[in-house]
């Protein structure tokens, strides 16, 4: 019922910027949290930053003060401002609510070199 499509990754030196957008197959109802993802090569995939419907967001401290989440309700879109990138950000990032709800889309490649 509910797809997830991950764009806007790519190759970018350090200290560049992104933004990835997460869109929907259609519109998503009664999810309070949506949230970003990634996967390292050779870790575990890891939860980036989250927002609830309401604008509240929390983050994961290795990308505090350098990645914004915004979320745009009636877009079915969902956003990932990365700046000030740093090699260790370096993964495949995906979308999700916070539960993990959904299946995982194919995610979209990040990254951060010189």
């Amino acid at each position: 019922q509910v797809q997830l499509v991950e764009s806007g990754g790519g190759l970018v030196q350090p200290g560049g910027s992104l933004r990835l957008s997460c869109t929907t197959s259609g519109r998503i109802f009664g999810i309070n949290v949506m949230a970003w993802y990634r996967q390292a090569p050779g870790k575990e995939r890891e939860l980036v930053a989250s927002i609830h419907w309401r604008g509240t967001t929390n983050y994961a401290d290795s990308v505090k003060a350098r990645f914004t989440i915004s979320r745009d309700n009636a877009k079915n879109m969902m956003y990932l401002q990365m700046d000030s990138l740093k090699p260790e950000d370096t993964a495949v990032y995906y979308c999700n609510t916070a539960t993990r709800l959904y299946d995982w889309g194919q995610g979209t490649q990040v990254t951060v070199s010189s």
